[in-house]
C-alpha cells in the first residue's frame, strides 16, 4: 500500500495499523500457508476504513496441521507504546465457523463494560469480525468449507500492556487487539476519546452512579493526597473535558465532578471545553474578564497580559490583595458553563486547585458530589 498521511496543524504525519489489522493480517497468511502452503513477504489487507494495507511478515511456520505467522505493528507517526510489538496467528482447520481467542500476550477482561464480557479474550468485536473476514476469504479462495481454529498472541504483551490503560481498566495478563478503523491516525483525538468512553462505561456497568474526572497527572495525584478513598474511581479526561462531560451524560450518570489544576481549569472561565493549548488559551483573558467583572482595576489587570502560567498570575493577584474576589467569580462562571454543557441532565460540579497556593476552589454541588462518589 502506499503510505497514508494526515495533517495535525503544520505537520505532516504518517499513519500506521492497528493491532486489530495485524492479528487479521497475520491469520490471512496462516490460513493461506496452511490451505495453499503459499507464503508471501507481505500480506495485503483491506482495513473497515476501505484503506489497503500491506504489512510485512516477520514470521511464518506450517506444519502437523497447524500454521503460524506473524506481522510487526507499525503506528506510522503516533507515539504507540505498541509501535514495533509482534502479532501472531496460530491458524487450525476446524468442522465449521471461526472460532478466534487469545494466547500468550493477550489479556483478559475481568471487569464489566467494556467491548468483550468479564472472562472473555480482550479481542474487540471489530478486529474478530477483520479476523474472520480474512481467513473466509482465504478458504472461499482455495473452495475450503470447513472452518477454523484461529489463536492470536504476542509474546512481548503482558510486559507491555504495563504501560497501557489495560490494568486500570480491568484488563489483565496482556495487551488488548483494537482499532475500529484498522488505521492508526498519529495523535488522534478520537482515539483518545475512545478511551474516556472505554472507561467511563466500565464504571457505569460496575454500578456506579456518579461519574469523576480528572485532567492529568496533577490532578490524580491531587486526589490520591486528598480524597484517596475516591481516587481509583477517577476517569482521565486530559484536555477532552467537554467530550468527557457529554460521554457521563450519554450514559446516565447521575453526576459528574470534574477534578483539575487551575492551570487548565482557569479556561472553563471562559467555555473552554478542550484545554490544549493547540485549541485555545484564553487564560490571562479569563482572569482579566473575571477581575473585571469583580470591580478590580485595569492597572493590576494588566500585569497579567505577561504571565505564562495561572500561578504566575496569582503571585501578583494575592499581593495586590485581589485575588478572592477574582477567583469567586472564575468559579462562579466555570460553574456557569459546565452546567451548560450538561443541559440540566445531571449534577456537575468541579474542584479546582493549586498547590502553589494552596488553593482549592469549589462550585458548589462539589462538596455533595464527593460524598454521594465516596458513598459508592
Amino acid at each position: 500500500m502506499e503510505d497514508r498521511f494526515i495533517y495535525k496543524g503544520t505537520k505532516k504525519l504518517r499513519c500506521g495499523f492497528t493491532t486489530g489489522s495485524c492479528a487479521a493480517a497475520a491469520a490471512k497468511a496462516a490460513a493461506e500457508l496452511l490451505l495453499g502452503g503459499r507464503i508471501t513477504d507481505r500480506v495485503r489487507l483491506v482495513t473497515p476504513s476501505g484503506a489497503e494495507i500491506a504489512p510485512e511478515l516477520v514470521y511464518s511456520s506450517v506444519g502437523q496441521g497447524r500454521a503460524v505467522c506473524g506481522v510487526k505493528k507499525d503506528s506510522g507517526d503516533d507515539p504507540d507504546v505498541t509501535n514495533g510489538i509482534e502479532i501472531f496467528a496460530e491458524v487450525t482447520l476446524a468442522e465449521s465457523g471461526v472460532t478466534i481467542s487469545g494466547g500468550k500476550g493477550i489479556g483478559r477482561v475481568t471487569k464489566p463494560g467494556l467491548d468483550q464480557p468479564v472472562g472473555e479474550w480482550a479481542i474487540n468485536s471489530v478486529p474478530r469480525k477483520m479476523i474472520t473476514r480474512a481467513v473466509t476469504e482465504v478458504a472461499d479462495h482455495y473452495g475450503y468449507c470447513g472452518g477454523f481454529n484461529v489463536v492470536i498472541s504476542a509474546p512481548a504483551g503482558e510486559e507491555l500492556a504495563k504501560k497501557t490503560f489495560n490494568p486500570r481498566m480491568g484488563i489483565v495478563g496482556g495487551i488488548s487487539i483494537i482499532g475500529t478503523t484498522g488505521i492508526v491516525e498519529p495523535m488522534s483525538d478520537p482515539a483518545i476519546v475512545e478511551t474516556i468512553r472505554a472507561e467511563a462505561n466500565m464504571r457505569r456497568a460496575a454500578g456506579h452512579g456518579y461519574l469523576l474526572l480528572n485532567v492529568g497527572n496533577y490532578s490524580g495525584d491531587f486526589l490520591k493526597m486528598n480524597a484517596a478513598d475516591i481516587a481509583e474511581k477517577s476517569v482521565t479526561c486530559s484536555n477532552f473535558i467537554g467530550d468527557a462531560i457529554d460521554i457521563g451524560v450519554s450514559m446516565g450518570f447521575k453526576g459528574i465532578l470534574l477534578v483539575g489544576h487551575i492551570g487548565k481549569l482557569a479556561k472553563l472561565g471562559s467555555g473552554i471545553m478542550n484545554t490544549h493549548s493547540a485549541y485555545a488559551d484564553g487564560r490571562m483573558e479569563t482572569l482579566m474578564a473575571c477581575g473585571v467583572l469583580a470591580g478590580v482595576g485595569s492597572d493590576v489587570l494588566s500585569e497579567l497580559d505577561g504571565c505564562m502560567t495561572v500561578d504566575a498570575a496569582l503571585d501578583i493577584l494575592y499581593e495586590k490583595g485581589c485575588a478572592e474576589k477574582i477567583l469567586e467569580v472564575l468559579c462562579g462562571r466555570a460553574e456557569r458553563y459546565l452546567k451548560a454543557r450538561t443541559k440540566g441532565e445531571a449534577e456537575i460540579g468541579a474542584v479546582i486547585f493549586s498547590d502553589k497556593h494552596s488553593l482549592v476552589l469549589k462550585t458548589p454541588s462539589a462538596d455533595r458530589l464527593l460524598e454521594l462518589i465516596s458513598e459508592e
